[in-house]
């Protein structure tokens, strides 16, 4: 009789046992996907933050580059009034193009580039 006892004794201590290591378990596997999701979240602000500096600086360059030519096209032309104007109606043409192009190159690389880091 003392004998059964002690088996159901043990198999108690066994399931508590086995509990605890489930529980033990699952706060590990909680705690992984959190420190995943944190992972990804800094890596997907950080290519934010970096794309936006980056943006800054280009369109930087591309305002010095614009009133250098601007410049330059109202000394060839004669007229300063019509090297900006020029220089505008390049840049709109260009806006057009991206405009007309978003579906196709743009969006696509947006959204493939969000993907990539994601599964980073």
């Amino acid at each position: 009789m003392e004998e059964v006892k002690t088996k159901t004794e043990e198999i108690k201590e066994d399931t508590k046992d086995l509990a605890g290591h489930a529980v033990d378990f699952l706060e590990t596997y909680y705690q992984l996907i959190t420190i995943n999701l944190a992972q990804k979240s800094i890596d997907i602000a950080s290519s934010i933050i970096n794309a936006v500096i980056l943006a800054f600086l280009g369109l930087l360059v591309i305002s010095f580059v614009g009133f250098g030519l601007a410049w330059w096209l109202g000394n060839v032309t004669g007229s300063r009034a019509g090297g900006f104007f020029i220089t505008a109606g390049v840049y709109l043409v260009v806006m057009v193009i991206l405009i007309v192009m978003r579906k196709k190159l743009i969006f696509p690389f947006l959204r493939n580039f969000l993907t990539r880091k994601m599964y980073e």
